[in-house]
């Protein structure tokens, strides 16, 4: 074994050595769609004195974070999202109800003396107001003596001598303590209302109790901590202790988003993904050893590996594994396999050109042919994978975390641990590597094809420039005819998906909507006993009616999905999906002019776009939904379609750099006939992936895998009849010189076991 093959080894044991220890030690963490729960996304406003920016909402973070602590939720999280917006993650909690009450509430906890009510307007000069008491009876107040910097610490406590049995135990700091004590003191030399304290929060009278008579009159209940008793239970205790402890928030809040999920939905979701891998990986496994026996043999075993750096990778950052992410996880297994594709197709080539050279020769020769094309589809698909991180919210950028991560793992594993063993196969059985059932020797049956028959496909290029157009124009008249449907996601609202215990027909569903009192909901049905509802605006307490109603026609109904979206938060995600599309385009465009040239980058571009538009129009003539999911499929389209465009582009310029003076669309026939091999290989190894995806991931998976099936048929079509035809056409007001062919490389010195290694 040489140097370079000793490194590439000792890298390849250690980053499985390393990913081991990450899978081995560190579990992965579930995203709330994968184990269920509550996650909610607030907005802070401006209020009449604080202005709601980067450093209120941080104060806001502190003070909510103390609430969600106090509500015991475990492992819960909240984290700041640009200036003014706050995530928070309650795993396990399916009602957001209590939750959404009790850390969204501003929280201004006053006291105030109880006037004499004679019937009088209020003098609000005074700071005098009249509010129902916790009884409903209206009581006149005056200005707030005491506010929440003056309180410290409150718990909830069972009181047996309280008639309700729960009161709030509250202890006071700096001059608070002082402040009560004159508060009351004042109180108790009053009688009837004005012997009593209310307390007010966010508004409200929470308890207005009176000073018992052991209070003496100008004394005042001193020692610095109180008690506050009221008709509440164990639960509403707890809450109201939480915030009176957590304190006032410093800006109100403002929930433009919420997303329930029921654990059994992940559950499915990850067996499904599970039994897809699976079943892909094999499927997978079975085409690549037929089509290239023993070195495909070793790729698959390197495939084990990629699944290893990948999960080890994943845990070791930390990453959150969303269900976006999870079948971006499986979808890479496919274009793992692409690297090798590439190598392999080029070993043969290399063979076939001089069947004398050594397998190992003839190996390394197709690693290193073959790198340019692989780091170009891997940067190009980075360049997806950065912009849905960047530019895309939620789950969809967990899809590009775990994306980017497959990205770079295949290119590990192929161009680690894939070469190292099949380096290691053609060092010990040269001659079984060099002949057929080592996979090297002999062209497939399509390249065989193709060498024999020759056609030339670019004579008709104006054919299939007619065809993408028409292609086109019918996915346009769709989305301008049927209209986008859009999601939850882009126009705000709610939709909430129930599981019934019996078989529900739809128009009884519908039905028992409208009675409900939701004759305008869009009612449908998403699987054998799932019923979605989808309405434009939704309180929690009529999301229950909803859900009562159902559970009465269908034997009970459990909800296992629920997403509230604001309609300002709704603009501004299909404003980000217009510009990560856009960007994506110009990323593109931008890289592959640097790498290759305008030409060849305007007809990659073009093709993409093509991709692009039939994916939708597609989706807009079915009706399915355009979600945050689908536009993580269309980024994905976007890096499938650059990638097998790429490929292309990347042999016809080595061709032209060899034949600088030959015709262009001669040598463009000439690329494109020698990559299909490796397109249609490629192509398949992910089409079982997907397939496996779209039958087995349920309602959840299967839209998504719909978008990517089209979208690689569509774009292994694009890459040869409309990229390379608009490259040919383009070319004749090209005005830069075709690229310069490279320098041949001198012939091996062949030196006998016993030489010196000098030359002379």
């Amino acid at each position: 074994m040489n140097r370079a093959n000793l490194v590439r080894a000792v890298l390849a044991l250690a980053v499985l050595a390393t990913s081991f220890y990450f899978a081995y030690t560190k579990e992965a963490r579930l995203g709330l769609d994968l184990r269920g729960g509550t996650q909610i996304v607030l907005e802070t406003q401006d209020s009449p004195t604080v202005k709601a920016d980067r450093e209120s909402t941080d104060r806001a973070l502190e003070v909510m974070r103390r609430r969600i602590d106090a509500l015991g939720v475990a492992e819960s999280s909240i984290t700041r999202s640009g200036d003014r917006r706050l995530i928070v993650e309650l795993p396990d909690v399916q009602d957001p109800t209590r939750a959404t009450e009790a850390i969204g509430k501003t929280a201004q906890l006053t006291a105030h003396p109880v006037l004499p009510n004679t019937g009088q307007q209020p003098d609000k000069a005074k700071g005098q107001q009249v509010l129902p008491d916790e009884s409903g009876q209206p009581i006149l107040i005056g200005p707030a003596a005491l506010t929440g910097e003056g309180i410290g610490e409150a718990n909830a406590s069972f009181d047996p001598q309280n008639v309700g049995g729960w009161a709030v135990n509250v202890d006071f700091k700096g001059s608070g303590g002082k402040t009560w004590e004159q508060l009351t003191a004042k109180a108790a030399c009053a009688v009837g209302d004005e012997r009593r304290i209310a307390i007010v929060l966010d508004g409200k009278v929470i308890s207005s109790p009176q000073v018992t008579q052991s209070v003496p009159c100008g004394v005042g209940i001193t020692g610095g901590s109180t008690q506050i008793t009221g008709d509440f239970g164990a639960d509403e205790a707890k809450d109201l202790a939480a915030l009176i402890e957590g304190g006032a928030l410093p800006v109100p809040v403002k929930i433009i988003e919420q997303r329930v999920v029921g654990p059994t939905l992940g559950d499915e979701a990850i067996e499904a993904s599970a039994k897809a891998a699976v079943i892909g990986i094999i499927l997978t496994g079975l085409f690549i050893v037929a089509v290239y026996r023993l070195v495909g043999l070793l790729a698959t075993v390197a495939l084990a590996g990629y699944a290893l750096i990948s999960y080890g990778a994943l845990v070791a950052i930390g990453a959150t594994l969303t269900l976006p992410g999870l079948a971006g996880f499986v979808l890479a297994i496919g274009m793992a396999i692409d690297a090798n594709v590439l190598a392999f197709e080029r070993a043969r080539e290399e063979l076939a050109a001089a069947p004398g050279r050594r397998a190992r020769t003839v190996l390394a020769t197709g690693f290193n042919k073959a790198w340019s094309a692989i780091a170009d589809t891997a940067v190009t698909t980075l360049l997806a994978g950065a912009l849905l991180f960047f530019l895309a919210s939620g789950p969809v950028r967990g899809f590009g975390v775990t994306l980017t991560i497959g990205v770079v793992g295949s290119l590990i594993s192929a161009m680690l641990v894939s070469r190292v063993l099949t380096d290691a196969a053609a060092a010990r059985f040269p001659k079984l590597t060099k002949g057929r059932a080592g996979g090297l020797s002999g062209a497939g049956r399509i390249r065989r094809w193709l060498n024999e028959r020759g056609p030339d496909l670019m004579k008709r290029r104006r054919l299939w420039l007619a065809i993408s157009g028409a292609a086109v124009a019918a996915a346009a008249l769709g989305i301008f005819t049927q209209g986008l449907n859009y999601g939850v996601e882009f126009t705000g609202g709610r939709i909430v998906e129930y599981s019934t215990s019996r078989p529900l027909d739809i128009d009884d569903a519908r039905q028992a909507v409208s009675d409900a009192g939701f004759p305008r909901a869009v009612v449908q049905s998403s699987g054998e006993s799932d019923i979605s509802v989808r309405t434009s605006d939704l309180t929690n307490e009529e999301e229950k009616k909803i859900q009562e109603a159902l559970g009465k026609e269908g034997g009970g109904a459990t909800k296992v999905r629920d997403e509230l979206i604001g309609p300002s938060l709704g603009d501004e995600l299909r404003t980000k999906a217009l510009i990560a599309l856009g960007v994506a385009l110009l990323a593109q465009l931008a890289y592959l002019t640097i790498r290759f040239r305008w030409t060849f980058a305007t007809g990659a571009v073009v093709a993409m776009f093509h991709d692009i538009m039939i994916v939708t129009g597609v989706f807009a003539w079915l009706g399915k939904p355009i979600d945050g999911v689908f536009l993580a499929a269309l980024l994905t389209i976007i890096g499938y379609s650059v990638n097998d465009s790429v490929v292309v582009f990347d042999r016809i310029r080595e061709l032209w750099g060899d034949n600088p003076k030959g015709k262009f669309a001669d040598i463009a026939n000439r690329g494109t006939l020698q990559t299909v091999p490796r397109t249609i290989n490629t192509g398949m190894g992910a089409l079982f992936i997907l397939g496996a995806l779209a039958i087995l991931g349920g309602d959840s998976l299967m839209d998504f895998a719909i978008a990517l099936l089209i979208g690689i048929v569509v774009g292994t079509y694009s890459s040869v009849f409309t990229a390379t035809p608009v490259a040919i056409v383009l070319e004749k007001y090209a005005k830069s010189p075709p690229p310069q062919p490279k320098d041949k490389p001198k012939a091996p010195v062949h030196r006998t076991s016993d030489s010196s290694g000098a030359v002379v």
